[in-house]
């Protein structure tokens, strides 16, 4: 018994699913403050996750749509809202003149390297407090684990 007088129970374990986004959602809450501080307060995490899909020579909508698991239509949406803002263009696919690219802008190339510097001085954060051998051990781990559950690996 606790000195509550309830049963005494030990917490519930924490599943892997969870321990897996807890650290992703403190990486990416630290990147958006300091995408605001710098100015790039302008999208949302829904358009985040499309422009970080963008390939370096323009990625098609659909593949977009794809890698960000939201349909066509959502896609479609959220490359205008980008496209208004600045950080993406639209541009001839040139291996299918039918088709159209969506590529990083400038803008969007400027707010990826304050988003890198900002998870490059977290995983030095992690590193310090896991250890070198256990930080390399984690992303062995993760890497591998990509192998059978990321489709664009």
């Amino acid at each position: 018994m606790t000195t509550d007088g309830g049963p005494d129970r030990a917490e519930p374990e924490i599943n892997t699913g969870v321990l897996l986004f807890l650290p992703y959602r403190a990486l990416e809450n630290r990147v958006f403050a300091a995408l605001a501080e710098a100015g790039f307060d302008d999208f949302t995490p829904a358009q985040a996750r499309v422009l970080q899909r963008i390939g370096p020579h323009g990625t098609r909508l659909t593949d977009l749509a794809e890698q960000a698991q939201v349909t066509k239509q959502t896609a479609g949406f959220l490359v205008d809202q980008l496209e208004k803002a600045g950080y993406v263009r639209r541009a001839p696919d040139p291996t299918d003149r039918r088709a159209r690219l969506v590529c990083g802008a400038e803008k969007a190339w400027a707010a990826k390297e304050v988003a890198d510097g900002v998870v490059a001085r977290v995983e030095k954060e992690w590193e310090e407090h896991l250890g070198k051998r256990r930080m390399r051990q984690l992303r062995e781990a993760l890497t591998s684990l990509r192998e059978i559950t990321d489709p664009w690996a």
